[in-house]
C-alpha cells in the first residue's frame, strides 16, 4: 500500500471514531453562573427585565456594536422580542421574554438562525441577600444535535466564561 492510502485510511478511521463517540455522548447542557451585586433586588430586576439593557453588559451582544437590532412588543413584558442580525461572531437570532415573576425571575427563549440554527432557554433568578445586596443566577440550557455534541465541553467552557464576563459587566453598571 502506498503511504497516501495509509494516511487516508487513518484519517477516515479517526473521523469515523469521532462520529461513533458522538452517538454515545450527552447532547444537552445546563450552565449556571452567579454573582453578588451590591444593589437592592428590585433595582437589579428592573434593569434585567428590559432586554434592551443587554446592549450595555452582555458580551455576546457587544461582539458587534453595529449589528442590526429589531424590537417587537413592549420591553420588560412577556412576549417582547429582541432580534439581531450581526457579523459572523454575533450571528442572527432573537430573544423573547417567555415568563416574568415580579422581582424574582426572568425566563427567555433564544432562537438562533445563524451561524447555526438552534434553540436555547435562559433564566435569570434574582434573590435578595440583604436590603442592599442581590444574588443573580443566570442559567442557560439547550440541546446540541448530533454530531455537534462532540463540541459540547468546549461550548460549555466558552459559555461559562462569557456569562461570567457579562455578569461582571452587569455588576459594574448596577453598583455605580
Amino acid at each position: 500500500m502506498s503511504i497516501l492510502l495509509l494516511i487516508f485510511i487513518a484519517l477516515f478511521s479517526v473521523i469515523a471514531l469521532l462520529f461513533i463517540i458522538a452517538l454515545f455522548m450527552r447532547k444537552d447542557y445546563n450552565i449556571h453562573r452567579e454573582i453578588i451585586i451590591n444593589a437592592p433586588q428590585q433595582k437589579v430586576y428592573d434593569y434585567l427585565k428590559h432586554l434592551k439593557n443587554q446592549d450595555n453588559f452582555n458580551k455576546w451582544v457587544m461582539t458587534d456594536p453595529s449589528m442590526k437590532r429589531d424590537f417587537r412588543g413592549t420591553d420588560g413584558t412577556v412576549g417582547f422580542i429582541y432580534g439581531w442580525n450581526g457579523n459572523k461572531k454575533a450571528g442572527e437570532g432573537e430573544l423573547e421574554i417567555t415568563a416574568l415573576e415580579e422581582g424574582k425571575r426572568i425566563d427567555t427563549e433564544i432562537r438562533f438562525i445563524r451561524p447555526f440554527a438552534g434553540l436555547s432557554h435562559a433564566s435569570t433568578v434574582i434573590t435578595a441577600m440583604s436590603a442592599v445586596q442581590t444574588k443573580v443566577v443566570w442559567g442557560n440550557k439547550s440541546v446540541m444535535k448530533y454530531p455537534l455534541n462532540l463540541m459540547l465541553s468546549m461550548i460549555e467552557k466558552m459559555l461559562a466564561k462569557d456569562m461570567d464576563i457579562s455578569l461582571q459587566n452587569l455588576k459594574n453598571i448596577l453598583e455605580k
